[in-house]
């Protein structure tokens, strides 16, 4: 192939993906005190007390907020627990603060995180921690989504999200509109009750699963919005595209959907006016708040989803160094 047929987009994501899995690239840049002031655009902060405090700086401004403890691919059973306990940890201090009435503030998982991969009995043990944060976020009030992840994980992850939906049928779910299959899974999932997280993909998946073309995805993405907003359950738009944001608008409106029947979400840090402007024309907009110390894998794959990012973390360095 020749170099001017390469997708420079494409090429620089691969490239990012490629940097989230460089062992010595994430010492460099973890240790770097310049790395932390840059990232706090990105996330909220490394401990319990700080995710709590930016939910509550985001709900004074009539933004709804999902929190995402960070960390995934755990191996060890010890840190599946403590991923568990750091949920139940997080929700009680949300329910102290008055932030979970309503799903106001509600948390997302990483099956991985609780010990999906853990062998033989990984899936047992994913669930029963998911059980448990689930049982938690019930007791406060809220709600919890189940994040997708690469597309080995689909099948089982959609698995689990049935299980769970058994004893609390408000479990929310993610799906990547990258991913051939998507679309029949936005159907599946399209009924009564059903919380579905409709965003793009972030993982690095081959041709022989997922569009490759940001062109692809993106009409992917408006075939499985059309699914999702003239189904019966509760869409969750996840995009900081312009078009596609317009575009929801006009398909809720043709679906003669009311402003509480779906939501937008958008990361921490990312087009924060639009988000301000959204939730003061009436809309449901819900932030994806992530936190943890294992920032370093999550913010490069939000450069990979929209490189476009990279240019912000390059200035801050730059401007600071």
């Amino acid at each position: 192939m020749d170099l001017a047929d390469l997708n420079p987009s494409a090429v620089l994501r691969q490239t990012l993906l490629g940097v989230s899995r460089n062992d010595q690239l994430r010492q460099l840049i973890q240790q770097a005190p310049v790395s932390r002031d840059v990232v706090k655009r990105f996330v909220a902060g490394e401990e319990t007390p700080d995710a709590v405090r930016v939910a509550g700086e985001l709900v004074e401004t009539r933004r709804r907020v999902t929190i995402d403890y960070l960390g995934e691919d755990t191996l060890d059973p010890e840190q599946a627990a403590s991923t568990r306990d750091a949920y139940l940890e997080l929700l009680g201090a949300l329910s102290d603060a008055g932030l979970t009435a309503d799903g106001t503030v509600e948390v997302s998982l990483k099956l991985s995180a609780l010990g999906q991969a853990l062998g033989r009995d990984g899936h047992r043990i994913a669930l029963d921690h998911a059980r448990a944060v689930c049982q938690a976020a019930a007791n406060v009030g809220t709600t919890v989504t189940v994040d997708m992840e690469d597309h080995t994980t689909t099948d089982l992850t959609l698995a689990t999200v049935r299980e769970l939906r058994q004893d609390w049928p408000w479990v929310g779910v993610a799906l990547q509109s990258y991913l051939y299959r998507t679309e029949e899974d936005c159907r599946d999932l399209a009924h009564e009750g059903s919380r579905v997280r409709l965003c793009k993909g972030a993982y690095k998946e081959p041709a022989s699963v997922a569009y490759q073309d940001s062109g692809d995805v993106d009409r992917a993405y408006v075939r499985c919005l059309k699914i999702l907003l003239q189904g019966q359950g509760y869409p969750m738009v996840a995009s900081h595209d312009p078009r596609l944001i317009e575009i929801t608008s006009v398909l809720a409106a043709k679906a003669q959907r009311s402003a509480d029947s779906f939501e937008f979400q958008m990361l921490l840090g990312i087009r924060p006016e639009e988000q301000r402007r959204l939730a003061g024309a009436g809309a449901q907009m819900r932030v994806y708040l992530p936190y943890g110390q294992d920032w370093y894998g999550y913010l490069v794959r939000r450069m990979a989803e929209r490189p476009a990012n990279l240019s912000f973390f390059l200035r801050g360095l730059a401007s600071r160094g």
